[in-house]
């Protein structure tokens, strides 16, 4: 048994541009990607199971299918969903405001339908900044794989590729992880975070604003504003989150042979509010596209 519900949105949206970015961060065993669906493991409190998300042809409509043990969380999982996949923004009112600038508006006109892809799970996001710290993003994923596959919990029954449960913050907090791939204060910041989530001294969420999960989270040893700003942006899509000296941000070709310093951008970041993430997305796509490898 199982259900699915139908969640539509305001176009334009580009289903390319999740499967793009769910690829390159594909965690085997939690997640499953084909051309046209997306699967993977998930908790709900003390429920568990899996979701599969695909677009609806011909529709401005995502089709989200529930397993029957997920099905007394059906709506805090469609509106989950709703953010991963952003589907309650309204790409007029951000095109119309971020198109001011003249270095954003060519990337706008290019792709007005940009999104802010978000995690499932805040607290997977969080893990994954901190181990992509100072590293690329096919090792961060390669060495969070290892974690999933040292501390991932089984799901019986479910299809293939999402067999594993993502590691619970008490789990990972109380891990010996020897030989994981990390440095050990990148390893220590990681298991600081862990033991803040699980003792509940952190709340991963940003019922207080996204200001405020991030002076939260750089007071934990290990995270600065880079780390805390992208866990708001990833972790929960906030829409003004924006992670100034993100190297991409600073380096994408669109600034010429004169790029911004991270206290320039965040300058002129400051015209962007409250959309700086989606420009962050529009400035990042115009790196991936224009730097090859």
């Amino acid at each position: 048994m199982s259900l699915t519900l139908h969640l539509p949105y305001l176009e334009p949206w580009d289903w390319q541009q999740f499967h793009r970015h769910f690829a390159l961060r594909l965690l085997p065993g939690v997640e499953s990607l084909g051309e046209r669906r997306y699967s993977r493991s998930v908790r709900v409190g003390t429920l568990h199971g899996w979701i599969r998300i695909e677009p609806v042809a011909g529709a401005p409509v995502l089709a989200l299918t529930l397993c029957d043990s997920l099905l007394p969380a059906a709506e805090s999982l469609g509106a989950r969903v709703r953010r991963m996949f952003d589907l309650d923004a309204d790409p007029q009112v951000i095109t119309a405001h971020l198109g001011r600038d003249p270095v954003l508006a060519p990337l706008l006109a290019a792709s007005p339908g940009l999104r802010v892809p978000a995690a499932y799970d805040p607290f997977e996001q969080a893990v994954r900044a901190v181990v992509g710290q100072q590293v690329s993003v096919k090792a961060a994923v390669t060495i969070t794989r290892r974690l999933v596959e040292r501390l991932g919990e089984p799901l019986p029954a479910a299809p293939d590729g999402v067999h594993l449960l993502f590691p619970s913050a008490e789990a990972l907090a109380g891990a010996t992880l020897d030989n994981i791939g990390m440095p050990a204060k990148r390893l220590a910041a990681l298991q600081h975070l862990a033991e803040a989530v699980a003792a509940g001294r952190l709340q991963l969420d940003i019922a207080a604003g996204a200001d405020e999960l991030v002076r939260q989270l750089c007071r934990l040893p290990g995270i600065g504003p880079w780390t805390a700003e992208y866990i708001a942006l990833r972790g929960f899509g906030a829409a003004d989150a924006f992670p100034s000296a993100d190297l991409g941000l600073l380096k994408a070709p669109l600034w010429g042979t004169e790029p911004p310093s991270a206290n320039a951008l965040a300058a002129r970041a400051e015209a962007w509010r409250p959309w700086r993430a989606y420009a962050a997305v529009h400035i990042w796509q115009d790196y991936a596209t224009r730097m090859p490898g």
